[in-house]
């Protein structure tokens, strides 16, 4: 038997993938399960006790926390050993993040100083610049801040206004302009800070001791969640910094800023899938504790449909996140086999899957703001009052659709990265499209699936991959360069995209728990996999219909929906029974129970 390659990014859509080839939670072994309990009991004990005096910026509490979460090792996961760091792979830096997730404005300031603070001098700084930097930044000794963001540049950074002037000797540069929104600012040591060199096009990045004169910060921004989180313009008024400072090469600060990003928005799905277990925790206690005509409201259907949904788009986006990371993880090693440097392979492998980097950071923060919003409703009236962990937790769940390019950016990035890919040749997408097509003017196929388990499911996701390429294909093809200004469509295709991925991943998870387990121990599990399957055909149709119109019309738009209807069919299910089994597992545990590193061992 021929040994297949290792899946490449994007790939997913023209290729079918087996239970057998992705990570699952499941698969973590006893040291990873150790590192998830570290996270976990840090939480527990040392940050939410104190989540009012975090968020009332009790000042030097935050700095201490992160000073005692570098002592157990959590701020230097990626750092490797030689540097003084843990070294862990990558699905075992996700699993900290997940769990650091919980953590409300902690896990803010955590993912900011371990990830955009620490990782562009650990990825791109000279042996000199990380020997100075990263032991104290694992540590926890030196806090760190990424400061990308101005006044005029967002989402195009690369129109930031920050200069740096290169003294005449060539032994300093010289820093003016403003940063804001910049996490951690009020107590960073270390700033990685771009600014553009005399009239360069792009970006450079540099490394800016926070001590050095001229640096001066505005007052804490006031926002409407994530309070404990120091959050500060900063500005540079003829700052001076050594040469040896810049960090990379010249002009290529953008490409740092966009590989970091790639590593935020999937550590971002990490991160907030803890958030979204957290709260249904709270969602089912208060709903087993909460009694209204003379039984628990944990009783009435209303409430575990909510729950159930919870349950089901936490799990899905918690197969999608780690099926990734195992991906990325597998690129990275092959990398480092080839004799690439360990550090260039994960900037590597992670940028091969920079397109589900950006999907996954859309779905987890839309899956979070649905659970702390169904976690509202639950609680009712209590959800409203500042008492309550649900009123902080939707609060802070906000930025999320924010954070690390908004989510509108992320779908249209989807498409565009897939589409390049595609055009350098990368990734064959104009067979399958084209096969799609020829299949549409055929007639359909009847043939009833085997018997085999999940035949019927597999076959559903295949025509899902045939529902987006007729109508990305179509789309490309009719549209050409138009389509990138299409952002209405863009957005459509990416929700099928991200509803493909998702609904396989969960598909993929459950049917290797029930080669583990067996059918009937796994019989929840495919209540969830079959019930998010089922409401997947409908989003995908919703989507498909919305972009067709925008561009197709008469026969050949009958045509396609027509195809679109064949490609987004599903057998009748009954979700109602699926979620009151969900429901009712969730209700007698009291707490999210659905498969976990912490409890594994």
């Amino acid at each position: 038997m021929e040994e297949r390659k290792a899946i490449k990014g994007g790939e997913f859509l023209i290729r079918e993938s087996f239970a057998s080839e992705i990570y699952t939670p499941e698969d973590y072994n006893e040291e990873q399960s150790m590192i998830a309990r570290t996270c976990l009991d840090f939480i527990r004990q040392e940050v939410e006790p104190h989540l009012d005096r975090i968020d009332s910026m009790e000042e030097g509490l935050m700095e201490s926390l992160l000073v005692k979460a570098g002592e157990l090792g959590m701020l230097s996961m990626s750092i490797p050993a030689e540097l003084g760091g843990m070294g862990v792979d990558f699905p075992t830096s996700m699993l900290a993040t997940e769990y650091t997730g919980r953590g409300h404005s902690f896990s803010v300031a955590y993912g900011a100083h371990t990830g955009i603070g620490t990782l562009p001098i650990l990825y791109y700084g000279t042996e000199e610049q990380k020997q100075k930097y990263i032991p104290k930044l694992g540590t926890g000794e030196w806090k760190a801040a990424y400061c990308l963001t101005e006044p005029s540049s967002g989402s195009d950074a690369n129109s930031g206004k920050t200069k740096a002037v290169l003294s005449d000797d060539g032994k300093t540069y010289t820093i003016n302009g403003q940063k804001m929104w910049i996490t951690n600012g009020g107590f960073a040591d270390v700033f990685t800070v771009f600014a553009k060199i005399g009239d360069d096009e792009k970006l450079t990045g540099f490394i800016v001791d926070a001590d050095t004169e001229g640096i001066s910060l505005n007052p804490e921004e006031k926002k409407m969640g994530i309070k404990g989180s120091s959050t500060r313009q900063v500005f540079f008024n003829n700052v001076v910094i050594p040469a040896e400072n810049l960090l990379g090469e010249r002009e290529g600060g953008f490409k740092i800023a966009l590989n970091i990003l790639n590593i935020g928005r999937i550590k971002l799905a990490a991160g907030v899938l803890g958030g979204s277990k957290e709260v249904i925790n709270h969602s089912v206690k208060y709903a087993n504790e909460r009694e209204q005509f003379g039984r628990p409201i944990s009783k009435y259907g209303a409430i575990r449909h909510k729950m159930a949904e919870q349950v089901i788009r936490t799990f899905a986006l918690e197969a999608a996140t780690y099926r990734c990371a195992f991906d990325i993880d597998n690129a990275i090693k092959a990398l480092v086999d080839d004799g690439m440097d360990k550090q260039a392979a994960t900037l590597k492998g992670i940028e091969e899957f920079a397109a589900e980097c950006a999907m996954l950071k859309v779905i987890g923060s839309e899956v979070l703001d649905y659970c702390v919003d169904e976690g509202v409703q639950i609680h009712g009236g209590m959800g409203f009052s500042a008492e309550s962990q649900v009123e902080r937790a939707y609060r802070d769940a906000r930025i999320n659709r924010i954070f690390e390019g908004t989510n509108e950016i992320n779908r249209m990035l989807t498409v565009d990265m897939i589409l390049k890919k595609a055009m350098k040749g990368e990734l064959d997408l104009m067979g399958p499209a084209m096969a799609v097509a020829g299949e549409l003017m055929s007639i359909p196929d009847f043939e009833d699936p085997s018997d085999e388990l999940f035949a019927e499911e597999k076959k559903v996701i295949a025509n899902f991959k045939k529902a987006l390429l007729m109508v990305a294909g179509t789309a490309a093809q009719k549209l050409m360069m138009e389509l990138a200004k299409q952002q209405e469509i863009l957005m459509n295709v990416a929700d099928i995209c991200n509803e493909i991925y998702v609904a396989e991943s969960l598909l993929l998870r459950v049917e290797k728990m029930v080669d583990k387990k067996g059918e009937e121990a796994a019989g929840v599990y495919i209540a969830i996999a079959k019930t998010y399957l089922f409401d997947a055909a409908d989003k995908i149709s919703k989507s498909g219909k919305d972009a067709l119109m925008a561009f197709v019309t008469d026969d050949e738009l009958r045509m396609m929906l027509m195809g679109l209807r064949r490609f987004t069919k599903v057998q009748p299910f009954n979700t109602k029974d699926a979620r009151q089994m969900i429901a009712q597992q969730l209700i007698e545990k009291n707490e999210y129970c659905f498969s976990d590193a912490v409890n594994q061992f």
